[in-house]
């Protein structure tokens, strides 16, 4: 996985409260066997008819609206478990979710996969949106060491994260490149366990 640091991104506003990750992605898109190609298919029947073209309305479809944050209403990732959500969202090209709640399993998907769920207060989620409408172009900073996002709106707010799925974002590891990072403290561990 690429590092995760700091991340400075105009934002993709939508502004819907339960979306499921059926939504994400659609289920009958689920038949690859690797995680590439599932971007073009996000928020699928929200983007196109079914005849497959473009509903203007829909924000992805609307060039104003782009950037590598995704900031969506409360309760996002509910549903199914399915990994997929987080890789259409990766494939895409979002880095970070801000919403003001997330479904665990979702949460979890998304940390596995390099993407920052990032969860503020109701009051601080509605700013941004307000931030947003008001300028399409405003710019949200997130900078992960010292667990902050930022705006000309809301300042600077605090958000929570698990330290250990931090430290996997900020040097690029997934769990098994985690483990080999301790690998020594592993070898030492079982050298003293064979004393025993």
């Amino acid at each position: 996985m690429d590092k995760f640091i700091r991340l400075k991104s105009t934002a993709v506003p939508i502004p819907v409260e339960d979306i499921d990750t059926d939504q994400i992605i659609p289920a009958r898109f689920l038949k690859a066997t690797t995680r590439d190609g599932f971007g073009s298919n996000l928020f699928r029947d929200w983007r196109f008819d079914n005849n497959g073209n473009s509903i203007h309305d829909f924000v992805l479809n609307n060039n104003i609206y782009k950037g590598q944050i995704l900031i969506a209403g409360r309760n996002f990732g509910c549903g199914s478990s399915r990994e997929h959500a987080a890789w259409a969202l990766g494939d895409y090209g979002f880095r970070v979710i801000i919403s003001s709640f997330f479904a665990d399993i979702f949460k979890s998907n998304a940390l596995n996969n390099g993407i920052l769920p990032l969860q503020v207060e109701d009051k601080i989620l509605h700013l941004i949106f307000k931030e947003i409408e008001k300028n399409a172009s405003a710019e949200f900073e997130v900078d992960l060491e010292r667990q902050t996002l930022s705006s000309e709106e809301i300042g600077d707010v605090s958000f929570e994260i698990d330290s250990y799925k931090k430290k996997c974002l900020l040097n690029g590891y997934d769990d098994i490149d985690f483990l080999i990072s301790i690998r020594s403290e592993i070898e030492e561990f079982e050298k003293i366990q064979e004393t025993y």
